[in-house]
């Protein structure tokens, strides 16, 4: 019993340092790269065709299908990828991630690696504290990879002797025996294996020492592997949970890939095998005298590592080419499954014109006018909002339109800046002064749009808090907010009427001057009104300095309101 729980705790041991130094190794390359990383995530997503080499691509350099995959989701979560743009990145991840397979097979068995790691370590440290630039980061990717492989000879020698242990292999053996039922078991142990260790490469790893060490027939091991591609689905969906509907729908479209890829492939496993093997076999002198063995190696299992990780890049592959002229049915198929709900109304909300790729500036600003446009109509229903709140005897509506307030402030704060980063790297080209003038127009309305979601944010919090304090409203302001609101409401149609004039120069700000004068004038005959009424018996002080506060607030979102017009013309 000491023996084999020793065995146990060596055995997780190793596997934890390889996980560690793969983390390292990971972590490490996305520092010293991760700029250059995400914009190739950005801007090589085309279509889904070019999306499969991009995730193909940042996956084998970064040899971690999980930080592709979550990546990916966090950009369909900002609206910087499509559904149909992710799907591609997802399925080249799943390519890349075979590299790691073919690392372990091609040298983690046939070389004495850990004896190699002693030189990374001399070269990785000195890195890793020069603390210059990215030196710090190659260090660290340095010594990752030298821990990983330490890992990998640690994990491979705590593996218990075979011939110790024939009970276990009997049984092995014998539950291999039910056909399609065992593979579906194996399968499951797959799966359960990389969700524990959250790692598919780890997971990988095991099974390839496992197929070394003579522990794990080749189709058994075969059918772990196909669990493995299952088990990691779990760190993009882990991923999505905090994310929008449309994030969850990227996560849901790489674990529908994956299983229905499973699925076929299960059916079809023992002829894939007996082909794989078979094709391995032919080509078994390309694996055989390029490194000395320096190991006691058996060489029937040091090929069976070779098929495994063959079997593996043919699956992805095969997948990948079956399943993506059908992308857009996996994405109608995952926006079923993960319908809207109240929280995710934003979806809808990101930015439509503009993409990722800067187009010349002259062309750029039609699109920035018309995702200004976009950006008013989206605050513009925070009017609206705050209208129900302010009229809602209801305690769950108004919760309600509290949690709509504060998410529609957060959406004004991502548009401003997505927008305004997009400016500032048009801003880097050559530009006219026209364009300059229309470019500054675009940011300052951008500017008092978010200002406006604020000022709106804050009006929700006063009211919450005159609920919180059982503060009253009379009939007479709660009429007057009403009033104001409507004001606001015809401000606020003029402003998106004039942001969606196709031609900035052909807009007349006379009417946003009339209606903002109206605004004023409003909020001042309400001031002096407020003033006579203090003192009053029916005119409670609590609330009224609420009431105070909420129609001087509406006055500002008017005075935004009227700036953005003014930046439209040009008066900036």
């Amino acid at each position: 019993m000491t023996a084999g729980f020793w065995s146990i705790l060596n055995i997780v041991g190793a596997l934890a340092f390889f996980i560690y130094g793969m983390k390292l190794m990971s972590d490490g390359i996305q520092r010293a790269a991760g700029s250059q990383m995400r914009n190739i995530l950005r801007t090589m997503t085309k279509n889904r065709y070019l999306g499969v080499f991009t995730g193909f691509l940042i996956t084998a350099l970064v040899q971690s299908s999980s930080a592709t995959t979550v990546m990916t989701v966090s950009f369909v979560n900002a609206g910087l990828l499509t559904l149909v743009e992710s799907a591609g990145v997802m399925m080249g991840a799943n390519i890349g991630t075979t590299i790691t397979a073919w690392i372990i097979s091609v040298l983690g068995f046939k070389i004495k690696l850990s004896h190699y790691s002693y030189p990374l370590f001399a070269i990785g440290i000195p890195l890793f504290f020069a603390n210059k630039g990215k030196l710090k980061y190659w260090g660290e990717f340095l010594i990752g990879f030298a821990i990983l492989f330490i890992g990998l000879s640690e994990l491979k020698g705590a593996m218990p002797d075979l011939k110790s242990n024939t009970d276990l292999l009997a049984w092995i053996q014998n539950v291999n025996s039910y056909g399609i039922f065992s593979r579906l078991l194996f399968v499951l142990i797959g799966a359960f294996v990389t969700v524990l260790v959250q790692s598919s490469s780890a997971a990988m790893a095991i099974t390839l020492t496992l197929v070394y060490t003579g522990w794990l027939p080749l189709d058994v091991a075969a059918a772990m592997v196909l669990g493995e591609n299952i088990g990691t689905t779990i760190t993009a969906e882990l991923a999505s949970l905090v994310g929008n509907a449309t994030a969850k729908r990227s996560a849901r479209i790489h674990s529908m890939f994956n299983i229905i890829g499973v699925v076929w492939m299960v059916i079809l496993l023992p002829y894939v095998i007996d082909w794989i093997s078979t094709f391995v076999e032919n080509f078994s002198h390309l694996f055989e005298g390029h490194v000395k063995i320096k190991d006691d190696v058996d060489a029937s299992n040091a090929l069976k590592t070779y098929k495994l990780s063959a079997f593996h890049t043919f699956f992805n592959l095969l997948n990948v080419l079956f399943m993506l002229p059908f992308v857009p049915w996996l994405v109608k198929l995952a926006t079923w499954s993960v319908p809207s709900s109240e929280e995710d109304d934003d979806e809808d909300h990101r930015l439509k014109f503009i993409g990722t790729a800067l187009k010349t500036p002259e062309l750029a600003t039609v699109e920035l006018q018309k995702e200004a446009a976009h950006f008013g109509n989206v605050v513009s229903r925070m009017s609206g909002f705050t209208r129900t709140l302010m009229n809602s005897a209801e305690p769950k509506e108004q919760k309600k339109m509290l949690k709509k307030l504060k998410k529609y402030e957060e959406i004004s704060d991502d548009i401003e800046i997505e927008i305004t980063e997009y400016i500032t790297k048009l801003a880097n080209q050559e530009l006219t002064p026209k364009t300059s003038l229309r470019l500054r127009s675009v940011i300052n309305v951008c500017n008092d749009l978010e200002r406006i979601g604020d000022i709106f944010y804050q009006i929700s919090k006063t009211v919450e808090l005159k609920n919180e304090e059982q503060a009253y409203f009379t009939p007479g302001q709660r009429q007057n907010i009403n009033t104001m609101l409507d004001k606001i409401d015809d401000a606020f149609a003029e402003m998106i009427s004039n942001l969606a004039t196709p031609s900035y120069d052909n807009v007349s700000k006379a009417k946003a001057d009339e209606l903002e004068h109206e605004i004023n004038k409003f909020r001042n005959f309400l001031k002096e009104e407020h003033l006579t009424n203090l003192g009053s018996p029916n005119y409670p002080v609590k609330s009224a300095m609420i009431y105070n506060n909420i129609f001087n607030a509406l006055e500002k979102v008017g005075d935004h309101i009227i700036n953005v017009s003014e930046s439209v013309v040009g008066e900036i």
